[in-house]
C-alpha cells in the first residue's frame, strides 16, 4: 500500500455508497411498479407494472451477484473461486449493458483475489467504452486480458493513475473508488496492470511477475 493510500475505513465506505448506486434504479424501478400494481385497475398497465418488476428484480440480482464476487469476501482467506461462476456472473451482469461480451479462458479454480481482479477489471473495461461496443475476456495461463471495442474508446483521465495509487485520496469518490480499488487488489496479488490504447480498442493486461 503507498504511503498516500486511501484509509481503509474511507475505502470501504466508498465502496459500499458505489455498490448502493449500483443497485439504486433497478430496486427503485421495482418499488415503483408494486406501486403501480397497487392503485391500477387497468389489465395492460398492471402487465406493464409486472413487466417492469421482473426485469428490474433480474438486474439488481445481477448487479449484486456481480458485486458479491468482484467486492466481497467470496470465501475465507486463500479461497479459490470458480471462473465458471465468475462469467456466468459477468454474462448476466453485461446483459443489462450496451456491451457483447465474449469470454475465453479454462474451466477451473483461480486464487479468489485473481478472479476479484478479472471482473474489477471488466468495470475498468466499461469505461472505456462509454457508448457501448464488444468487450473480450481472455485468460492465457496466468495472464488475464480485458479488450474493450467501440466508438469513441477511450482511458479515461485519472485511470492509471488511481491504478497506481497516485491519486491524492481525497479526491478519490464513489464514482472513481472502484478503479482505485481494482488497483488495490492487483496489488495485493502480485499482478502488475497496464491499458494500451490502439484505434478504437482498450486493451487492460494483467500478468503476474515471470509471466510472458
Amino acid at each position: 500500500m503507498t504511503a498516500n493510500a486511501l484509509d481503509d475505513l474511507d475505502l470501504v465506505a466508498l465502496m459500499c455508497s458505489r455498490v448502493c448506486h449500483d443497485v439504486i434504479s433497478p430496486v427503485g424501478a421495482i418499488t415503483n411498479g408494486l406501486e403501480v400494481l397497487d392503485d391500477e385497475p387497468d389489465e395492460e398497465m398492471r402487465g406493464f407494472a409486472f413487466d417492469l418488476i421482473k426485469k428490474s428484480a433480474r438486474q439488481a440480482s445481477a448487479k449484486l451477484q456481480f458485486a458479491r464476487l468482484a467486492f466481497g469476501a467470496a470465501g475465507s482467506a486463500g479461497a479459490q473461486i470458480d471462473l465458471g461462476d465468475a462469467r456466468e456472473v459477468t454474462i448476466a451482469f453485461i446483459g443489462n449493458e450496451k456491451v457483447t461480451l465474449s469470454w475465453a479462458g479454462p474451466a477451473e479454480t483461480r486464487p479468489k483475489n485473481e478472479v476479484k481482479l478479472l471482473l474489477n477489471m471488466v468495470l475498468v473495461g466499461m469505461t472505456t467504452i462509454p457508448r457501448g461496443g464488444q468487450m473480450a475476456v481472455a485468460i492465457d495461463g496466468p495472464v488475464l486480458k480485458v479488450a474493450c471495442t467501440g466508438t469513441a474508446a477511450i482511458i479515461p483521465a485519472g485511470t492509471v493513475e488511481l491504478l497506481e495509487g497516485a491519486t491524492e485520496p481525497q479526491s478519490i469518490d464513489a464514482r472513481s473508488v472502484q478503479v482505485y480499488y481494482t488497483g488495490r487488489v492487483a496489488a495485493s496479488a502480485r499482478i502488475a496492470l497496464t491499458l494500451d490504447k490502439a484505434d478504437d480498442t482498450v486493451t487492460i493486461t494483467g500478468t503476474p511477475p515471470g509471466a510472458v
